[in-house]
């Protein structure tokens, strides 16, 4: 079976190279053109599209996908589309070309949390079970009829990072096997529940923005979880937005007496929430390094008196 990949972040990568390394023949990868680094500024290409050079595989990391790319693709024979997180709406016609199918791993239990950020979305609300769901495609995102779903527990101290690493893990397992029982028909799409179906909200980096009086203590540390990484979470204070890097446990604070809403602790900051109060043991300040919040109160104690 002839596979066609297509896929942009790291955990996309992971699925090309067991897929590589399995029985399936990848004839060729698409992923997002090349993009400037923030760090050093530098053009670097996409995890998926180091993945194909490392592997030696045919790579396409097309600007637009346009009647140009059309008719470079189409000369491809291939079984499969399977996509990954590519990262763009792909257009009927490309969804047209498989043999076989145009496939989707989605990391979501369809149709909950249709859209971009399921995996935030469904450590925000606190669910108990994520999962992945390998779906045919159609022009609408997420709308699709499903072939499989696979469940994954999402434990208390999970967030993003490690329940993405948990749902990767899971497809790859999967794929190989599901797209054979797909090929040979012992696998048939079923329609979405309509009635069933949820979205996930767009995110930006005024998602993780914490007003701790506002909040309770269960929502910011859910907020850290499903932001790790990126866009992070922070509050601002004397017109300073300050980054949050590390939360400890609530219930080692439970007694703290507040006479305002923040207090200077031994160990960190605590700050007062709508419910419980939590210490913030990492932070930084913009343009400078991570400090523990011991250090932030030695260097900027009359900050947050």
């Amino acid at each position: 079976m002839k596979v066609l990949f297509a896929g942009s972040p790291k955990p996309s990568a992971n699925i090309l190279r067991a897929l590589n390394a399995s029985s399936l023949d990848v004839v060729g990868v698409i992923s997002q053109p090349d993009k400037r680094s923030k760090r050093n500024k530098q053009v670097e290409p996409s995890n998926v599209s180091a993945a194909a050079i490392e592997l030696n595989l045919k790579l396409y990391r097309p600007l637009n996908i346009d009647e140009d790319f059309k008719k470079i693709i189409s000369k491809i024979k291939f079984d499969f589309l399977l996509v990954a997180a590519y990262g763009k709406i792909l257009p009927l016609w490309l969804l047209e070309l498989p043999y076989v199918a145009p496939v989707n791993i989605h990391f979501s239990l369809l149709p909950k949390y249709r859209g971009a950020s399921p995996i935030q979305a469904a450590i925000l609300n606190g669910d108990i079970n994520s999962g992945v769901t390998v779906m045919k495609m159609t022009e609408r995102m997420d709308e699709g009829p499903i072939y499989s779903k696979y469940s994954v527990p999402i434990e208390v101290n999970d967030n993003k990072k490690t329940l993405e690493e948990k749902l990767t893990k899971k497809s790859i397992v999967i794929i190989e096997n599901d797209l054979k029982n797909i090929f040979n028909k012992k696998l048939i799409p079923k329609e979405q529940d309509q009635k069933q179906v949820q979205y996930c909200s767009k995110i930006t980096k005024l998602s993780g923005r914490v007003e701790f009086t506002k909040e309770t203590s269960e929502s910011i540390i859910k907020k850290f979880n499903a932001f790790y990484g990126w866009p992070g979470i922070f509050f601002e204070r004397n017109n300073i937005a300050i980054k949050i890097h590390g939360i400890e446990p609530l219930d080692k604070f439970s007694n703290i007496k507040f006479s305002k809403d923040i207090k200077l602790l031994p160990s960190g900051l605590a700050f007062k929430t709508k419910d419980k109060p939590i210490v913030i043991t990492h932070l930084q300040f913009p343009g400078k390094q991570i400090i523990s919040s011991k250090d932030a109160i030695n260097s900027y104690a009359e900050f947050f008196k």
